[in-house]
């Protein structure tokens, strides 16, 4: 698989990056219900081996199990990917989640990241979210610290605006950001996405199918069927009116676009994705080897510009 340069890390990085977040399991606020770990360990092997080169995780996934479960899965391994993790989310004791930027609390948390992942050091060490705002320059120097220590390679920030990576300059520039883009949230594309573009700041997409919603395999039935701990059932994407709109999108994406490839929806959403130049990879989240299979083409497809033109005025037509 081709890489694409990762902003000013250095690193080169394939299209497509594996996201553990459901692989955390259920039984916490962002639970995505159970899981088995055997078969999260497969689909790692699996990624590994079809060329993809990072895994975006995070502590608060599963409360510490996705980097567990990650950590498990690459020890032995002589072939290991670029492990990308945050901090900032914090749990206590009734697993409630907890918005923490002090100094100590992410140095407790990069220990017990590196730990359960089972390394010397994070090849990218990332602030999840910029909460308490007022707190944000103290975390970031303390990630600058990190790094000058060695614990990390790279630092990057996830849900910044463009303001609070104007105020990390103070320290050092922003090297990455993560941030939600889909054809479904497109919030980025106004201010964030130029932003890093000038600023030559890596960007990694996360949710680009919107959670499953555009992979085309999703159905009302199914999502009245999941799990209580899973997340998207209480979610206005998966709940008309949006649902109804967003189920069309898909439909159209898989029939319009992706049947002529002989595509999925879901890989459809990702290269489109992949097609904005600002960004340098998608994170595709997957449970069972089998979807990481299937979602690989994303990383490969090249949409025309009247293919892109046919999406863009669906969504002009059905806003």
């Amino acid at each position: 698989m081709h890489t694409r340069p990762f902003g000013k890390t250095g690193m080169e990085i394939t299209p497509i990056g594996l996201g553990a977040w459901a692989i955390g399991g259920g039984n916490w606020a962002f639970g995505w219900g159970p899981q088995d770990d055997q078969e999260s360990i497969d689909t790692i092997h699996r990624a590994i081996d079809l060329g993809i080169n990072w895994i975006d995780t995070a502590a608060v996934y599963g409360l510490g199990h996705a980097e567990e479960v990650v950590g498990k899965a690459l020890k032995g391994r002589s072939e290991k990917p670029y492990i990308f993790t945050k901090c900032e989310r914090t749990w206590n004791e009734k697993r409630e989640i907890i918005s923490n930027l002090k100094a100590d609390s992410i140095r407790r948390e990069v220990e017990d990241s590196l730990r359960r992942l089972d390394v010397d050091v994070i090849d990218l060490y990332q602030i999840h979210w910029p909460q308490p705002d007022e707190d944000v320059e103290e975390g970031w120097s303390t990630l600058v610290k990190l790094k000058e220590e060695g614990k990390v390679k790279h630092i990057g920030v996830s849900n910044f605006n463009v303001e609070q990576m104007e105020r990390c300059k103070k320290y050092t520039p922003v090297e990455t950001l993560q941030g939600p883009y889909s054809l479904i949230k497109r919030g980025v594309e106004a201010e964030i996405l130029p932003y890093c573009e000038r600023e030559n700041i890596g960007v990694i997409a996360y949710s680009p199918m919107r959670s499953g919603l555009l992979s085309g395999l999703m159905t009302r039935d199914r999502i009245a069927n999941m799990p209580n701990d899973d997340w998207r059932k209480n979610d206005a994407d998966f709940q008309d009116p949006l649902l109804e709109r967003n189920l069309a999108l898909a439909k159209m994406l898989d029939e319009e676009i992706g049947y002529p490839h002989n595509l999925s929806a879901g890989v459809v959403a990702i290269a489109w994705v992949l097609s904005n130049p600002a960004i340098s990879g998608a994170i595709v989240g997957a449970r069972r080897p089998s979807q990481i299979e299937a979602l690989l083409p994303a990383a490969e497809l090249r949409l025309s510009q009247s293919e892109l033109d046919q999406i863009e005025a669906f969504l002009q037509k059905h806003q």
